[in-house]
């Protein structure tokens, strides 16, 4: 299966259904209100950009969770690429 690089707003990125996004946003804003660390962390600091210039990767379970990590990192200035480590356990929405 090959899955085209896309590009929006300066982001990259490689999904196989697009049209699952607005369901995948929902599901996000849902998870964003279970992690108030993370969220906390997002608004103290994104305006200081401490993690600009950072290039970081991952392999992990793609859930909503995950999409609230990878996002919160990117809105902390990093560079992120990550990649799902296990077809059975990803949330195709996330």
């Amino acid at each position: 299966m090959s899955v085209k690089l896309q590009k929006v707003n300066g982001l990259e990125f490689a999904v196989k259904d697009l049209g699952l996004a607005e369901a995948g946003r929902h599901q996000i804003r849902l998870a964003e209100h279970e992690m108030p660390g993370l969220m906390a962390t997002r608004e103290e600091y994104a305006g200081s950009q401490p993690l600009r210039g950072a290039r970081i990767a991952g392999s992990l379970h793609m859930t909503v969770q995950t999409a609230v990590l990878i996002e919160t990192l990117v809105a902390l200035g990093a560079d992120v690429r990550w990649v799902s480590c296990n077809i059975f356990s990803t949330q195709d929405e996330a």
